[in-house]
């Protein structure tokens, strides 16, 4: 799939926001950590960064956790979010330690096609990577669901079954779809916030 790039401009994918704060102390202390770790370099502090959201901040309907989060900061403090707010830690992360990183989207199903709903996960690029953009996803992994971070490659939790109406959105936006930020601030818990899960985009 070619990815389309929603502002020409690599600062778009650098900026912080309310979403993407990563001016926060919290953020930039997190980002410090992994970079001291990394020993500064970019595509070792990517890869730390990814699992560090995708193994320590719980995806909330894995753990049962009703509270909602949507903030980066807010993400990192509380440990606990849906698809789309580690989707938001991450990018907070990255874009902390200036690695350029936009917001993307897939489409998914139930098994029978039933129950359509975006799924969020963000596209980085590293400096010097010569393959572009790649997709990462940092939902957190369980039985059946093995997403890693690979430059060259893809292994996102959830490959598209088109045959049931799946798919990937092409769009790098650089901060995050109104329609789930709607959704999030919006749903008083997680499952008023499934109720209210964007049916695209």
């Amino acid at each position: 799939m070619e990815m389309i790039q929603e502002h020409p401009h690599a600062s778009a994918y650098l900026a912080a926001d309310d979403v993407v704060d990563h001016d926060h102390p919290l953020v930039r202390e997190t980002a410090d950590a992994l970079w001291a770790a990394a020993d500064g370099d970019p595509y070792a502090y990517a890869k730390a960064a990814f699992e560090f959201v995708r193994d320590t901040v719980a995806h909330s309907a894995d753990s049962g956790d009703p509270r909602v989060t949507w903030r980066a900061s807010d993400v990192l403090r509380t440990r606990t979010g849906i698809c789309y707010a580690k989707a938001h830690a991450l990018a907070a992360l990255l874009r902390a330690q200036g690695i350029p990183t936009a917001f993307c989207y897939q489409l998914l199903a139930d098994d029978d096609g039933s129950n359509a709903a975006l799924h969020g996960l963000v596209a980085l690029r590293p400096p010097g990577a010569a393959a572009g953009w790649a997709r990462v996803d940092p939902r957190g992994n369980k039985p059946g669901v093995d997403a890693q971070f690979a430059l060259d490659r893809e292994q996102l939790a959830f490959p598209v079954r088109p045959e049931l109406g799946e798919l990937d959105y092409p769009g790098l936006y650089a901060a995050p779809h109104p329609a789930v930020l709607t959704a999030l601030r919006g749903s008083a818990d997680r499952p008023e916030l499934w109720r209210n899960l964007p049916t695209g985009l």
